[in-house]
């Protein structure tokens, strides 16, 4: 062997005899000091090995997605070339080193893709007689790919241990875009195998129960839902008592969003300070807020309340009816009616007599609509404002039936209405999705209905990414009461990274113009 190297040969128990005298050696009668084997290290090279029982090859097997090597059994580790980890699965992989005693370890420098780790042992050992060895010897490692488990059901695609179905049953949809937002932004579906549309929803796949469970509970932060749990019994161990089961979390969203009008019942409203029972949806996030269009009163219905004792939306915004406005009188914080048992109420909002008529009306009908409004803050004389006619629409709901005509407004105003064409011609921006975007009319004119409430309302804004449009520039002349338009600035916008390179692009063009070229002889 190369790399032997007897340099430590000792005796054990020889303090009696003389340091100074010498004897020969039984093989080859070489003078040598005298110690137990009576040969010298020439001789114990060529008949004794101490590091016969430990193999001088091993095999290290190497997942290259994620990295990590095989520490048998089944335990795979993250490691990094020359690091104390690696040193550690390398020497448990070789079983004679129990039989000596390791003195030194290292690696011994190979080329990154030969595939080849050598480590350089130094051990010690005691043979017949007391005589104690020292021997230095490499050990040569090949790595070998193997594909871990975890790996290897992330490939399969169609392998998972729990799903996490998110649905919400509604006509409106704007309260699943704005979660879908909320998880782009918060990269709560990184450890996902999959996201698959369904109908009303999503699907999201996983290996582990873990990330599953992380990811419900970031859903039941961040919107009301409700989760139903359950399990299935895949296979069983009957000598090792194990259970394999695939985990199903179904989360339903609250069918309810951003305005549209619902009727609370009466033991709601009084714990809620006597709100009016026809009230606005103001706000979705981890509760409902609602908003009184009669007396801007404004209440907050958190899951588990809602949950026990749930209502439905009577209107939806596919039902708005577009006003002008005629006449407006603002009320005064000081000629508002207060009473006792009042809930809190909005300063955000300014309190207003307004009367409206419809605009498909306009010139034919001289009798406008009173009706009290919240939105005094941004309504003037002849801006259009976007309602709910609920004095001829068809409700069907049992709360909604029991009302006597004094509680149920004529028109209940909810937002003010500004021209699309001009809010998509000044849209400079964009957002993400998790799936394909919706084709069908129904989602198409919910998507723009969410991305309208995007730019009019900055607390949106601030939960979600909005990036800047590339494909769409900036206009050149402002057209007229665009300035009233709300919109986004650029500061507000992030830049979306597209990885491109220039010299594929100049290598394009190149070969355009090449082929443009004719032939030279």
């Amino acid at each position: 062997m190369e790399h032997d190297n007897y340099t430590g040969v000792s005796q054990l128990g020889a303090d009696n005899i003389n340091s100074n005298a010498m004897i020969l050696c039984c093989e080859c009668g070489v003078a040598i000091q005298p110690n137990p084997s009576n040969m010298c290290v020439t001789c114990l090279r060529n008949y004794v090995d101490i590091t016969e029982n430990i193999p001088k090859q091993a095999v290290l097997h190497f997942c290259r997605n994620c990295e990590r090597y095989l520490q048998p059994p089944n335990e795979w580790i993250q490691a990094s070339l020359e690091s104390r980890e690696l040193l550690a699965i390398c020497l448990k992989k070789l079983k004679g080193l129990k039989e000596v005693k390791l003195v030194d370890a290292g690696f011994i420098w190979t080329e990154q893709h030969s595939k080849r780790i050598k480590v350089k042992l130094t051990v010690h050992g005691e043979i017949t007689g007391g005589t104690v060895l020292q021997q230095v010897f490499i050990v040569e490692f090949t790595v070998q790919n193997q594909m871990c488990t975890d790996c290897h059901r992330t490939e399969a695609k169609d392998f998972w241990r729990c799903l996490v179905q998110v649905r919400q049953r509604a006509e409106n949809k704007k309260t699943f875009y704005y979660l879908e937002q909320l998880i782009l932004k918060y990269k709560a579906h990184e450890n996902t195998l999959g996201i698959k549309p369904e109908h009303g929803g999503l699907d999201f796949y996983y290996v582990s129960e873990n990330h599953a469970r992380r990811m419900v509970d970031f859903l039941q932060t961040m919107v009301p839902v409700k989760v139903t749990t359950s399990k299935r019994l895949i296979s069983h161990d009957i000598h090792s008592n194990n259970y394999n089961y695939k985990y199903n979390w179904s989360v339903e969203i609250a069918p309810i969003s951003k305005d549209s009008a619902v009727c609370l019942p009466k033991k709601l409203r009084q714990q809620l300070g006597n709100i009016s029972p026809v009230c606005l949806v103001n706000r979705v996030s981890s509760s409902i807020h609602l908003i009184d269009p009669l007396t801007a009163q404004i209440a907050e219905v958190n899951s588990q309340v809602y949950f026990r004792a749930p209502f439905e939306a009577i209107c939806n915004p596919k039902q708005l009816v577009e006003y002008v406005v005629m006449d407006i009188d603002v009320i005064h914080e000081k000629d508002r009616k207060t009473y006792p048992g009042q809930g809190m109420v909005s300063f955000k909002h300014a309190l207003c007599d307004i009367w409206v008529v419809r605009s498909s009306e306009l010139g034919i009908n001289d009798n406008p609509v009173h009706t009290r409004s919240h939105l005094g803050h941004v309504l003037k004389v002849g801006d259009s404002v976007m309602g709910y006619n609920t004095a001829e629409a068809n409700i069907n709901n049992p709360e909604f039936d029991k009302l006597s005509s004094n509680l149920i407004p004529d028109v209940v105003l909810v937002r003010k209405h500004y021209d699309r064409q001009t809010r998509l011609s000044q849209r400079l921006w964009k957002i993400k999705h998790l799936a394909d975007e919706a084709t069908d009319e129904r989602s198409k004119y919910d998507y723009h209905e969410f991305l309208d409430d995007i730019e009019e309302n900055p607390d949106i804004r601030g939960q979600i990414n909005v990036y800047r449009d590339s494909k769409k520039t900036l206009p050149t002349e402002v057209e007229q009461n665009a300035t009233d338009v709300p919109q986004i600035a650029l500061a507000e916008m992030l830049e979306d990274m597209t990885l491109e390179c220039a010299d594929d692009e100049m290598g394009e063009e190149q070969q355009e113009a090449g082929a443009q070229q004719e032939p030279q002889l």
